[in-house]
């Protein structure tokens, strides 16, 4: 199954890096990109699904908002500074 395309309005989990001395864990975020990159030419609809293009996302935080350009989707690793679909609960 191939997953959806990602367009502005979307809401996806942003990955949080954490602090590098622990105090704060990475987590996921609440986001909606903002914008989309392009894929490179030549690429069928079909194929979207299957290959990962920058967003930008404003990000949602209890301390507040924050805007990120250029983000990575990371559906398996999750590691900060990417985004991935939300999961189904």
């Amino acid at each position: 199954m191939s997953l959806p395309f990602p367009s502005v309005g979307r809401v996806v989990h942003y990955v949080s890096y954490g602090t590098p001395g622990g105090e704060y864990a990475s987590q996921c975020r609440a986001a909606i990109i903002t914008e989309v990159g392009e894929w490179p030419e030549g690429i069928s609809d079909a194929d979207k699904g299957n290959i990962a293009v920058p967003v930008g996302l404003a990000v949602l935080n209890p301390e507040g908002m924050f805007f990120n350009r250029g983000c990575m989707q990371s559906e398996l690793g999750h590691e900060g500074g990417t985004w991935h679909w939300p999961e189904r609960v």
